[in-house]
């Protein structure tokens, strides 16, 4: 009782206050802007990192926002009892004093360009509805009022038949953001703060559907026009997961400050730094899960501050503290495609495995970094790649150093949570190429009793795949369980009760004359151990009398193997006492 209600999904700050939500304190973003801000900032950081919320502040606590009845709006109260409160006024002088125009991109992922078009299209054409009150402006002209009440015009209204009808219809609303930013300015006397969200979603969907070119254009004219010569803008807030250059998405914004996830300043602005996700667990009862949450959720280096994942927090509270649960899920892993993982691996020539196997296993890569990235050269260069997942909280910085005009940043997988991502994507993949393997020859040598036939098909497969067992018994039994599903006239059974124990594996012939097969499974992790886990194996077949607990079972005979794996390498021995 008494414990403020968790804002899963939620986006919209004043509703967030409204609605009596935990709210984590990021107001004195407001005053950084102002102290530490360009003229267009760009902010960086991983999904889900809180940028969203971050704007619905900014825009509630700058907007001089007016009513549908014409009459101003009084912010204020959202800011009660909040950090930015005590920041003198210098910064609260400017609460309510610009009109903000605030746009989303996220719209935009769509499967083909019209559609992402008329998406956007429509979420300029609401923004524009949000500021209908310039409509009766005293300050604007006629042809002011007439342009804004054509931008405004929703989409039934608008005939969008050929491409050409689109391109046309696109071409009006690339330079919209500045004309509404001009006479909100006029109607106001204030220039116009601008605060656009996710402004690389549509390039990067557009890259992956196949659109990519067109989409480039649109969101360059749209930028070009409201941020690089526009008299009437105050300053700029522009929020993604890269910095997109090459395709001069910034061209000519010498002005452009850009804030990543290496800078020191804002370090503290987006997602949860360790202080604030131990209070809120404590406030939620969960002080002894903080060494769990910081396992699975922290492990961001954003500058030299520690940082977790705001969304991952939030849900694995929730979900412990209100619905029960009891363990920590992957909660960021689900709310994407994880798209670039997989790509990654699916695709991953030699040296990638390696790098792979090293990140997987706990370890740490060295990476020439840059933060210009272009989606069309993703797989171009490793560089390309590596540098993708870094930005995008994929992998975390762990040190840096400079040699030449390069820097270098040593980096690993942040966390539990993320590893799962990597581990589900690599089983995934091994699934795969065993379902693309011919389990054939495998199955003929088990018959057989073939031994070296079973070493060198099982020895050829874990060679081609990406580590992620670490030694697991439960890996290697499943890789062999799943295989054996194919050997023809025989159902596999797992940790059956034989004699004094349980085998790892039984085949139980369909015909009453054929024998049964026992698989016994060992794990080493030296080669030189390995000889030894089969005399292990067979010792383990013959003192628990497993093979006289199957023929007790009415079967006419039996075949026992000993199986040894060690990492990426086995040995298969037939058990020698029948």
């Amino acid at each position: 009782m008494g414990r403020k209600k968790i804002g899963i999904g939620y986006e919209d700050y004043r509703r967030m206050v409204d609605d009596g939500c935990y709210y984590v304190d990021k107001t004195l973003l407001v005053r950084d802007i102002l102290k530490q801000g360009g003229m267009v900032t760009l902010f960086t950081r991983p999904r889900r990192f809180g940028k969203t919320l971050a704007l619905s502040m900014l825009r509630t606590f700058f907007e001089a926002e007016i009513d549908p009845d014409g009459r101003p709006v009084d912010n204020s109260r959202y800011f009660a009892g909040m950090k930015v409160m005590g920041c003198g006024d210098e910064v609260l002088s400017r609460m309510g004093r610009h009109p903000v125009i605030k746009l989303s991109l996220k719209s935009a992922k769509q499967p083909d360009f019209r559609t992402a078009m008329l998406r956007l299209r429509d979420q300029i054409v609401s923004e524009f509805l949000r500021h209908e009150y310039l409509c009766n402006s005293k300050r604007l002209s006629v042809t002011e009022i007439q342009t804004l009440k054509d931008l405004m015009l929703p989409e039934r209204e608008v005939k969008v038949r050929s491409d050409e009808d689109l391109m046309r219809e696109m071409g009006r609303y690339a330079t919209s953001l500045q004309f509404l930013s001009s006479v909100l300015a006029k109607h106001h006397g204030q220039n116009a703060i601008v605060l656009l969200d996710e402004y690389d979603v549509p390039l990067e969907n557009a890259y992956f559907v196949g659109f990519y070119e067109r989409m480039v254009a649109f969101v360059r004219s749209l930028f070009e026009s409201v941020l690089k010569t526009n008299d009437a803008l105050e300053f700029a807030v522009v929020t993604g997961c890269l910095r997109i250059s090459r395709e001069s998405i910034f061209t000519g914004l010498n002005h452009l400050s850009v804030n990543s996830i290496r800078d020191d300043s804002f370090a503290e602005g987006f997602g949860f730094t360790e202080e604030e996700t131990e209070s809120m667990l404590r406030d939620y009862g969960m002080e002894e899960r903080i060494p769990e949450a910081k396992e699975w959720y922290n492990g961001y280096l954003f500058g030299r501050k520690e940082i977790y994942n705001p969304w991952s927090v939030i849900s694995y509270v929730d979900a412990i503290a209100n619905k029960g649960r009891l363990f920590p899920e992957p909660y960021w892993s689900n709310t994407s495609s994880n798209a670039i993982v997989r790509d990654l691996v699916w695709h991953a020539d030699e040296e990638r495995k390696r790098e792979l196997e090293i990140l997987i296993d706990g370890g740490t890569i060295e990476k020439r970094i840059h933060e210009d990235i272009t989606y069309g050269d993703i797989h171009e260069s490793d560089d390309n790649l590596w540098n993708f997942l870094f930005f995008t909280g994929y992998l975390k910085k762990v040190s840096e150093r400079k040699d030449g005009k390069y820097v270098y940043v040593t980096m690993r997988i942040p966390n539990q949570e993320i590893a799962c991502i990597y581990e589900d994507q690599v089983r995934g993949w091994f699934d795969n190429a065993m379902k693309k393997s011919d389990r054939g020859t495998f199955c003929k040598a088990v018959l057989d009793g073939d031994t070296e036939g079973m070493e060198d098909f099982l020895t050829d497969l874990l060679d081609r795949c990406i580590s992620t067992f670490d030694g697991s018994e439960s890996f290697y039994h499943g890789l062999l369980l799943s295989l054996l599903y194919g050997v023809p006239g025989y159902v596999p059974r797992s940790n059956r009760e034989e004699g004094d124990g349980r085998p790892d594996i039984v085949l139980e012939p369909r015909r009453p004359r054929d024998p049964a097969i026992i698989f016994e499974l060992k794990v080493r992790k030296k080669f030189t151990e390995m000889q030894g886990g089969l005399r292990e194996a067979f010792g383990q077949i013959r003192d628990r009398r497993y093979e006289e607990g199957v023929l007790n079972d009415g079967f006419f005979g039996v075949i026992s193997y000993g199986v040894c794996f060690c990492k990426k390498a086995c040995v298969v021995g037939r058990y020698p006492g029948r």
